[in-house]
């Protein structure tokens, strides 16, 4: 008899640890299939959150392209106008200039 008890006590420990090991075996695979899930959702954030970037960044290319011509256009009208002025101001001061340089190549000094 006390064989038998030894016996059945043996075949429900394995028993239990059988049963803790499909516990285990189903928690592992519940943990598998949520980190799967996670990735996916997390690849989903991050494509939307590229997608919203890419066309931000569309659109500020967008607008900044429309401004270059006008852009390019002013700072033409800038430029032109600077040079005029620098050439009114150099023909109006080249004379004095052309003495100055005249009177100190022309002077000798001891």
């Amino acid at each position: 008899m006390e064989a038998n008890r030894g016996q059945n006590g043996i075949q429900l420990l394995l028993a239990a640890e059988q049963e803790a090991q499909h516990i285990v075996n189903a928690a592992r695979n519940a943990k598998m299939t949520r980190l799967k899930q996670a990735k996916e959702e997390a690849d989903k954030e991050i494509a939307q959150f590229r997608a919203q970037m890419e066309a931000e960044f569309q659109r500020k290319l967008a607008e900044s392209s429309g401004d270059s011509g006008a852009n390019v256009k002013r700072l033409e009208q800038e430029t032109e106008a600077k040079i005029g002025h620098l050439k009114t101001q150099a023909s109006r001061i080249s004379r004095d200039v052309v003495q100055m340089l005249l009177k100190h190549v022309t002077t000798v000094k001891n």
